[in-house]
């Protein structure tokens, strides 16, 4: 087996992977990238064990010392040699710069999937749309009065910023009795008038959390059932949740309209988002 063997597996490493480049720019079918990907590796690997089995040597070859003359029979062998040594040589530098193309195709190949990996999301993870002063609105846009429920009423709202309505920014209003809330160190006045709200983002796995149980004063998610209990903290009570939906604190202007006191104080959604509460405190 010579050099002519070992080139086409290099060239179908070359060819892979600049195919997989072309159909990953092009957001092409997934199977024929993952094909095109392990084309190329496989190329890469099949070229390099041909090369280590049958180009390296792998022999020792011993031989005695005799006189250093030679006869010209022996010198026009060793000059034969030589020259063939020296195409050799040729055909060996070609295909080592082979060899690296496919390396370095491989290696840009594989920098393409961080396209996928999308813009750093800074700080917006442990944000939300809310803010201090904005008000609560309807999916409508239509701004929400602090007696516009009654005791048992439930509205899912969302901050008037202008903007699309986000779904991590929904929220849940609940009226209750004012004098049945259990609130927690801070949030007294959070909940004016006993219209008291909630994150709507499951603390489980971010399903929204959209039935409320006026006779248990409770909040249910349909996905796996968790239970929050709207009276203290929304704490969970059953159910797999193991955070509390985050409190939005809330207040009413001037014209009664209910406005929030500010951004959720925690981050919203899955129980893991609470590693970022730190770093939200401290920026």
């Amino acid at each position: 087996m010579n050099e002519r063997h070992i080139a086409p597996a290099f060239i179908v490493a070359v060819l892979c992977a600049f195919g997989f480049m072309v159909t990953y720019g092009f957001d092409g079918n997934t199977q024929l990238q993952g094909g095109l990907l392990g084309g190329a590796f496989g190329g890469l690997g099949v070229g390099m064990i041909l090369w280590a089995k049958h180009l390296m040597p792998n022999e020792e070859v011993e031989d005695h010392r005799h006189e250093m003359e030679s006869s010209p029979e022996e010198q026009q062998e060793f000059n034969e040699l030589i020259e063939g040594a020296a195409g050799d040589v040729t055909r060996r530098k070609f295909l080592s710069r082979l060899g690296l193309a496919a390396v370095g195709s491989i290696g840009l190949a594989a920098l393409f999937p961080l396209k996928s990996l999308g813009p750093n999301p800074g700080n917006s993870l442990f944000r939300t749309g809310w803010a201090k002063g904005l008000r609560l609105v309807t999916q409508e846009g239509k701004p929400i009065k602090a007696t516009d429920l009654e005791v048992g009423g439930a509205l899912t709202v969302f901050p008037d910023n202008g903007e699309h309505r986000n779904e991590r920014d929904s929220t849940i209003v609940v009226k209750v009795d004012a004098s049945a809330i259990k609130p927690r160190r801070g949030r007294e006045s959070w909940a004016p008038e006993g219209n008291i709200a909630y994150s709507k983002v499951c603390t489980h796995v971010g399903c929204p959390v959209g039935l409320y149980r006026e006779n248990t004063q409770e909040l249910l998610c349909p996905c796996h059932q968790s239970t929050f209990d709207v009276l203290d903290g929304a704490r969970p009570i059953f159910g797999p949740a193991s955070r509390s939906l985050p409190q939005l604190p809330l207040s009413i202007d001037s014209e009664g309209y209910l406005i929030a006191q500010s951004d959720y104080k925690e981050p919203v959604g899955p129980g893991f988002w609470s590693r970022g509460r730190r770093k939200m405190e401290d920026d």
